[in-house]
């Protein structure tokens, strides 16, 4: 199915119904959430995946494992998705939080070839087996940690979401303390009880996501230095630390591969 709205098929009796889409730059999906669980594949571009409990940025080939009823809100950049709308009682092992995995060649092709199908698709033959085998493929997929924890307290809330927004190396455990008007050794072990990392590694990895769609339009030296990195060496080391995989793979003149023809816009 191609640029079907789920409403309009959420009731056929398929466990999993697969939907490709793609979006405009910058296009927002508000906050929302499905009855279904939803395995979103971003084919082109970057997502920005946002709940309650914290932010995945999901890179170019990569998918996000989205529970049933998790209420979130996308960010997509130029971003042509297949997303698979599965039954929640038929993936009992589907994650309780979203994660971000990697999407081999085998599971792309699949998915390519499961948003062919019609919504009431023959369950025998070959798309029931390409349905099952889609299952059984995104099962054995690894968590990736492109992703940051948000606290549950409003004002470390706060603190996160705006640091996210414009993140800046110029930030002080010191600033922090002093905006949530405690001192910084109370501040710094209340945001570790919170998030399970201090707020110098937190600040660290979210300035390592932010890079992410920066890499899509820049260098890797100029992205570098707008993070506030003493040099492209550094940046590439601390990228390849975080994320097991160097800057320059998503960076905007070797990122790898032609882009597939989008499809047309549609909603959510």
């Amino acid at each position: 199915m191609k640029n079907v709205p789920l409403a309009d098929v959420d009731h056929v009796d398929r466990v999993v119904l697969p939907i490709g889409t793609d979006y405009p730059p910058g296009h927002v999906l508000d906050r929302h959430e499905h009855r279904r669980a939803q395995f979103l594949y971003g084919a082109t571009g970057v997502m920005v995946v946002d709940t309650a409990d914290g932010t995945w940025t999901v890179p170019p080939e990569r998918a996000v494992l989205i529970p049933a009823a998790t209420r979130h809100r996308v960010r997509m950049l130029g971003v042509s998705t297949r997303s698979l709308y599965i039954e929640p009682d038929a993936v009992p092992w589907w994650p309780a939080t979203c994660t971000v995995v990697d999407v081999p060649p085998l599971l792309r092709e699949l998915l390519l070839a499961a948003v062919e199908f019609e919504p009431d698709y023959s369950l025998s033959g070959r798309e029931g087996t390409i349905a099952a085998l889609l299952l059984h493929e995104i099962s054995e997929r690894a968590p990736l940690p492109f992703h940051v924890g948000i606290p549950a307290s409003t004002d470390l809330a706060r603190l996160c979401r705006a640091y996210l927004a414009a993140p800046d190396a110029g930030v002080t455990n010191a600033a922090w303390a002093a905006a949530t008007n405690t001192s910084e050794r109370a501040f710094t072990r209340r945001f570790r009880l919170e998030t399970g990392e201090s707020p110098a590694v937190w600040r660290a990895r979210a300035r390592l996501l932010a890079a992410v769609p920066l890499l899509r339009s820049a260098s890797v030296s100029e992205v570098g230095g707008r993070l506030g990195y003493a040099s492209p060496a550094a940046f590439t080391a601390a990228f390849t630390r975080a994320f097991g995989t160097p800057p320059s793979r998503f960076a905007a003149a070797g990122a790898g591969g032609a882009r597939r023809a989008p499809l047309r816009a549609t909603g959510r």
